[in-house]
């Protein structure tokens, strides 16, 4: 078949690596059956029924951050298949200075923890007031319920949400200790041309779900101080979104919810990737691993409106180890 990167529904970064790991063809196949221009009516019924969106947007410095966007289940809907209107602001905009102008790129992913199911659109603001947003699809896909930890929400009891404290290069005490007990991340990321191709639906932002047991992110420090995040990338769909991105645009943004206190931490920093070595060893199940060096960080306080119940593990985590 034909996988040359003008028919393709992936860009050059996302097809150098689905080649590096031996999947060209099957990925081309399965996104050429997968992607589409709009949403499906069960993706549109979908996005109605959740309290937060997570939102993978870019500040004025091109840096891409992971943030959340909430409210009342129905604040976001889709009056067609070709554009989502997202009636909230994302938390923490205006002090991160996020791009949100007509024509600026977004990545949005729905995630329902109760029942482990997300759906993916990415696409451009078409519309952006004080009270929201409407954002007109470039691709929508669903995706498998891998790593998702089960949580279910219960009855809202927190204020409104503000932004919080700032970090800097070096993390301090209490985004450590987050950090080091997460299991539930996401993660934003951006393709090279996602500015200037606005054309091109495949050019963009991407913001996807990384999950583990307890202890799966790893800290350590660079020698000038700055804190590093290491995640393990386990068995996936072989899209390679995120890591394509990487692999062109090396900075990105980390949200780290902590359901407990409904708390939300976000990091910027700069990525690379390891494909192989002892560090990757360290990880079980891990394929290959994402560093993230951290640049800068921002807290945003009741960012998760409701309580959530204790997390049931996902199901493939128990399964890692006999992964080849």
């Amino acid at each position: 078949m034909d996988t040359s990167l003008e028919d393709s529904p992936f860009h050059a970064g996302e097809q150098a690596l689905q080649a590096r790991a031996g999947v060209r063809e099957r990925t081309e196949r399965q996104g050429r059956r997968m992607i589409r221009d709009a949403m499906t009516e069960q993706h549109r019924l979908f996005f109605a029924q959740l309290p937060f969106l997570v939102v993978g947007a870019l500040d004025g410095r091109g840096q891409p951050w992971a943030t959340l966007a909430t409210g009342a289940p129905g604040f976001a809907w889709a009056p067609d298949p070709r554009t989502l209107v997202v009636e909230a602001r994302p938390l923490g905009a205006e002090t991160l200075g996020l791009d949100l102008a007509p024509g600026a790129p977004l990545g949005l992913l729905g995630i329902e923890l109760a029942t482990r199911r997300r759906n993916r659109m990415n696409g451009r603001i078409a519309v952006s007031e004080p009270g929201g947003l409407a954002v007109r699809v470039d691709q929508a896909f669903g995706n498998c319920p891998q790593y998702i930890q089960v949580r279910r929400p219960l009855a809202p009891e927190r204020g409104p949400a503000r932004a919080g404290g700032v970090e800097g290069a070096s993390l301090g005490p209490a985004a450590r200790a987050l950090v080091a007990r997460a299991d539930t991340l996401f993660l934003a990321t951006a393709s090279a041309a996602a500015r200037a191709a606005a054309g091109d639906p495949r050019e963009g932002l991407d913001v996807s779900h990384r999950g583990g047991r307890p202890g799966f992110l790893r800290l350590d420090e660079t020698p000038d101080g700055a804190t590093r995040v290491t995640l393990p990338d386990y068995r996936g769909n072989f899209a390679f979104n995120t890591l394509g991105n990487l692999e062109q645009e090396p900075r990105a943004g980390l949200l780290l919810p902590d359901f407990e206190s409904g708390d939300l931490l976000l990091l910027a920093g700069r990525g690379e990737l390891v494909w192989q070595g002892s560090e990757l060893a360290g990880f079980e199940g891990a394929e290959r691993l994402v560093r993230l060096r951290i640049e800068r960080g921002l807290w945003v306080e009741n960012g998760l409106a409701a309580a959530w119940s204790p997390a049931d593990e996902a199901p493939q985590l128990g399964r890692l180890s006999d992964r080849g």
